[in-house]
């Protein structure tokens, strides 16, 4: 039989307390366990010496028959000093699918397209203004001309 040690939640809604069990891997969460050997009270603050509360002698005993402990619980029996806790390290986690890369793709471009229209815009509203001061001169320099002649 493949057991495990893990959590089973108790408490009230918003109000978690967590029995440390050692289970039938295949039982419910808060289903049938075979043994008891302590708890957890997250509401605790961390210094608190009763968050965890945990019976040494019978983890280790489960320990040693092959009960796997859970990532949580495996934290707890590292700093008891029960088993190690292996380091796991997972560098591709927080990065994004191909679909968000994608997004972003597309994003970055139409923003890219927009920031060119809009100095094309500002170009054509500056080109029509130096223009007619072009056209202009000319016309002053025909009217002077008829003045003149």
């Amino acid at each position: 039989m493949a057991t495990s040690i893990r959590l089973s939640r108790g408490g009230s809604k918003k109000r978690p307390y967590y029995r440390i069990v050692v289970a039938d891997s295949r039982a419910p969460r808060d289903g049938k366990f075979i043994e008891r050997i302590g708890s957890y009270n997250p509401v605790l603050p961390k210094g608190d010496e009763k968050r965890v509360v945990l019976d040494v002698e019978r983890a280790k005993h489960w320990v040693a028959a092959g009960a796997q402990p859970t990532d949580r619980v495996a934290r707890f029996l590292d700093a008891a000093g029960v088993k190690e806790r292996i380091v796991r390290n997972n560098p591709n986690k927080g990065v994004p699918g191909q679909k968000a890369k994608d997004r972003a793709e597309d994003r970055a471009a139409k923003l890219a397209e927009a920031e060119e229209a809009r100095i094309a815009a500002e170009e054509a509203a500056k080109a029509p203004a130096e223009a007619p001061a072009a056209e202009e001169a000319p016309a002053e320099e025909a009217a002077a001309e008829q003045a003149e002649g």
